[in-house]
């Protein structure tokens, strides 16, 4: 663990890549796609797309994947019938959406004209990805596998790939979350990371998103005990001295954190919060939580892509989070 804190030291306001619908004129729309398969898994995406439309003017699509590993010379002897066939499955899903969208209480209003879009090709991962880019979406929302605790995200293979691929931002839906009517009312930036990059842009993420929302914003880290062992000689308590030392790097982390946002944006209700406890459970688990908490989250940077990338401090983390959580792609590098 560093003994200087440098994570905050060099913060400034940034172009938010991650972001651009926030610099958009009071009143766009923000453009969401929605990744659901009827009957595959829950409709939690579906209802996290809902609860962000409550906060802010948006425009909502969803998209499903087919998958065919057969050549593009097979698929071509087929012509017409083919076409004809993804235009019944288009016609189906389509219909499925509305009657989802409905159930969610999203109105009309906020429906993309192309409310659904099928996609068909070889690998789901890369199909979403385009469909984002495509749709030119700010936000591509995902929900969690069906065998996830209730209130927690549990990732798929595919969703697992986009959590180390996609360069739209995600919106990861908890299992069965609990959300509330009001719709977003506090958003969350956690810092899981001392590299100054990584987290400039989600703190300048969440301040323009909690600004826009007219919200308060929470800084949030943590403090992990237990996730060191001492080796082999335990009148050594390395695990203890480490945990500490970071509780008090984290403590002043989150103050330089407040302060530089309360310079950019002085208008902001701004608060810190630290959740020490037994692994990454009890550390989550020591903060309260709220039904209209909306979590920011920055990735791991890698190389010269402006893509998500997650590491195994944010994987591990995720699971225990029982929030809706948005993860940015890694700022772009020279």
């Amino acid at each position: 663990m560093p003994k200087k804190d440098d994570t905050t030291a060099e913060l400034r306001p940034a172009d938010p890549r991650s972001g651009e619908f926030l610099t958009r004129p009071e009143g766009s729309r923000l453009r969401i796609l929605v990744a659901w398969q009827p009957g595959v898994a829950g409709d939690e995406a579906v209802d996290t797309a809902a609860w962000l439309a409550k906060a802010m003017p948006s425009r909502i699509r969803a998209v499903t994947t087919l998958l065919r590993f057969w050549p593009t010379t097979s698929l071509s002897k087929l012509g017409s019938r083919y076409d004809k066939w993804m235009s019944k499955q288009t016609k189906a899903y389509t219909a499925r959406v509305r009657d989802a969208f409905s159930r969610a209480g999203i109105d009309e209003s906020h429906w993309d004209s192309d409310v659904a879009v099928v996609a068909d090709g070889p690998n789901e991962s890369t199909l979403l990805n385009e469909a984002a880019t495509d749709y030119d979406a700010d936000l591509l929302v995902v929900g969690s596998r069906p065998t996830a605790a209730k209130g927690r995200f549990l990732s798929g293979t595919t969703t697992d790939a986009l959590l180390h691929s996609a360069t739209t931002p995600l919106l990861l839906a908890p299992r069965s979350v609990k959300l509330s009517k009001r719709g977003v009312t506090r958003v969350n930036v956690a810092y899981l990371s001392t590299k100054s990059e990584e987290v400039q842009e989600a703190l300048h993420f969440g301040g323009q998103l909690a600004q826009r929302l007219g919200v308060p914003l929470r800084l949030v880290a943590f403090s992990p005990t237990g996730l060191t062992h001492n080796g082999l000689d335990d009148r050594i308590d390395l695990s203890r001295e480490l945990s500490d030392e970071w509780y008090e790097h984290a403590l002043g982390m989150l103050d330089r954190a407040r302060d530089l946002t309360m310079e950019t944006l002085p208008d902001l209700d701004v608060h810190t919060a630290l959740g020490s406890g037994a692994g990454w459970p009890g550390a989550v688990d020591a903060l309260k939580w709220k039904k209209g908490d909306l979590l920011c989250m920055g990735s791991t940077i890698r190389g010269s892509f402006e893509r998500v990338f997650l590491g195994s401090t944010e994987a591990q983390f995720l699971q225990h989070v029982s929030v809706p959580v948005i993860v940015l792609p890694a700022p772009k590098q020279p």
